[in-house]
């Protein structure tokens, strides 16, 4: 803690849940998910990982929310899923971004920076 300032993790909502004060915005797990992908071919716990990781675990995303988005990915064509084994030896679901998802990634990444522009702008505002 900062000068009484809470340190916040943000949680990825899982469906059905009750929202609580510390929920991210709707539709930043789909944009998540797909930049992970572009830099990743992943199974499910590994993209959670790299979220996790990569946000300095600021970002939690919960396993009730990551497979029916990577369901919903995988059904519009911006993620192809297939049967791998994982470095454990393990059976899983190893994802890959598609070139349709790169282009989705793009829209959701111009999205994602006029929204947080107009959230600056609003904050800054006097």
């Amino acid at each position: 803690m900062i000068r009484g300032i809470e340190s916040c993790k943000l949680r990825i909502l899982s469906m059905g849940r009750k929202p609580q004060k510390n929920d991210s915005l709707p539709g930043s797990l789909d944009m998540l998910i797909l930049r992970t992908l572009s830099l990743h071919e992943l199974h499910g716990y590994g993209i959670v990982q790299f979220i996790q990781q990569s946000s300095a675990n600021e970002l939690l995303v919960e396993e009730g929310s990551l497979y029916p988005a990577l369901q919903r990915l995988e059904l519009n064509g911006w993620i192809d899923g297939i049967w791998g084994v994982t470095s454990n030896h393990r059976r899983a679901r190893i994802y890959k971004i598609t070139a349709t998802g790169r282009k989705q990634l793009a829209v959701e990444t111009r999205k994602y920076a006029k929204l947080t522009l107009a959230i600056a702008r609003v904050m800054g505002a006097e």
